[in-house]
């Protein structure tokens, strides 16, 4: 018998419906994969009808579900309300967007960064009509001399001056009698810190810094090789630098109601804390910034919405009663005030409370004796009425420092230098070591 391969054909092309082509399917089960030509010839005709007939059904169903689905997405589509159009097109409010915050971004840069400084000598800046010594790194620092004549002193002494202060400020050496001047044969210095009066700033200002610029300033004036420093508040916070960096150079130094760094390490936390918030609320955000954001102390010092340093509003709320009774001593500094900011306040006012409240890279309370010997001394003289500098601290301090002679003055404020016959006493005290 005759026979050829089945090609093409599968069970799943086969459906019992299908008779010539399930009975082929039922033989191929039973028989082999062959199938009998004579079997294939005689129903071919019929079984190729069947298969046409099938693909046609399944083409006109697949076209029937087509054209429902079709019909059922335009119906969907015209039953839908069409889209209101804003009143705002999205990409005018975009750009508006962008606008507002770059806006943003340009205010808040130049809120943040503080202007250029006012140079003295150059062609914007003012004046130079103070003497100057030019310092190591090309700034200038000026100057203002007192007493006797330099060649002439026994007693050479280094004023430095306080927060919001300028060469003209200088207390003792004004306020001392002529007779104890010539007694003594005292000669005073007192010169501008970077970035007041006709100083050069220092962008690089710090602790150490403070004390090299003292120390060359002796050298540049020929004091010797051993001088005094007198501190006066914030000037007093700088003669702890000098007693740590140049304590070789010094004769004998005094702090007058001292500044101090309410986050020095050695201070107990308990007094540190209760000190810090005595001070105005105002004053204690001042505090904080500078300490930890000091790169935003430009901004809050010159923001209009939130009250900041009282020193630099010089508000009166920082005054005691004998400060405020002592206010008159200082009528000569009208004609001179506008001077002590002239090249910015940035460079003068808010970088001393950046130095002021900054982590330090020491701490007083772990100084050593600089005299061991007996032969200079360090004196603190605070008032208890101080309302500017944190009283309560200066005690501790000196306890710290038995070496230290501690002076407090009942009664007095922060001004009390200026009290008549103080400058006298305080010069004796030094002078003689007691």
């Amino acid at each position: 018998m005759e026979r050829v391969w089945l090609l093409g054909w599968s069970k799943w092309e086969i459906k019992k419906e299908d008779t010539v082509g399930y009975i082929l399917f039922q033989y191929l089960n039973i028989n082999t994969t062959r199938i009998p030509t004579k079997y294939i010839t005689q129903h071919r005709q019929e079984l190729g009808h069947n298969l046409r007939e099938r693909e046609r059904e399944r083409e006109r169903k697949m076209a029937t579900e087509v054209n429902r689905k079709v019909s059922a997405a335009s119906a969907g589509a015209h039953s839908k309300k069409p889209n209101k159009k804003s009143s705002f097109p999205s990409g005018f409010l975009r750009t508006t967007l962008y606008v507002l915050l770059i806006g943003f971004a340009v205010r808040a840069y130049q809120a943040l960064r503080p202007p250029p400084p006012k140079i003295c000598g150059s062609p914007d800046g003012p004046p130079v009509t103070a003497p100057r010594i030019k310092l190591r790194d090309g700034r200038n620092l000026a100057y203002q001399e007192h007493g006797v004549l330099k060649d002439a002193a026994k007693y050479k002494i280094i004023s430095i001056l306080g927060f919001d202060s300028c060469r003209l400020d200088e207390v003792v050496a004004k306020t001392l009698s002529p007779d104890v001047v010539e007694e003594f044969r005292i000669y005073t210095v007192s010169f501008d810190r970077p970035g007041y009066g006709e100083s050069d700033p220092n962008p690089n200002l710090s602790v150490k810094s403070m004390a090299l610029d003292i120390e060359e300033l002796a050298d540049k004036l020929e004091l010797g090789s051993k001088f005094y420093i007198i501190g006066y508040s914030l000037g007093g916070m700088i003669t702890w630098g000098c007693l740590k960096y140049i304590p070789h150079r010094l004769a004998g130094a005094v702090l007058l109601a001292p500044a101090v760094n309410y986050w020095w390490s050695g201070l107990p936390s308990n007094l540190s804390n209760e000190a810090f918030h005595e001070q105005k609320i105002r004053d204690q955000w001042t505090y904080r910034i500078a300490h930890y954001t000091p790169w935003l102390t430009h901004w809050w010092n010159t923001q209009q919405w939130f009250p900041s340093s009282s020193l630099i509003a010089q508000s009166p709320e920082m005054l005691s009663l004998q400060d405020i009774q002592l206010i008159p001593k200082l009528s000569d500094r009208e004609s001179y005030e506008a001077h002590i900011r002239q090249q910015g306040e940035y460079v003068s006012v808010h970088r001393d409370l950046n130095f002021i409240f900054h982590n330090w890279e020491f701490s007083p309370l772990d100084l050593e004796n600089p005299f061991p010997n007996n032969e200079g001394s360090v004196h603190i003289w605070q008032g208890s009425d101080d309302l500017m500098v944190a009283t309560k601290l200066q005690p501790y301090i000196a306890k710290k420092l038995p070496w230290i002679h501690y002076h407090e003055l009942s009664g007095a404020g922060h001004m009390f230098p200026y009290a008549d016959g103080m400058s006298d006493i305080i010069i004796k005290s030094l002078l003689h070591g007691k």
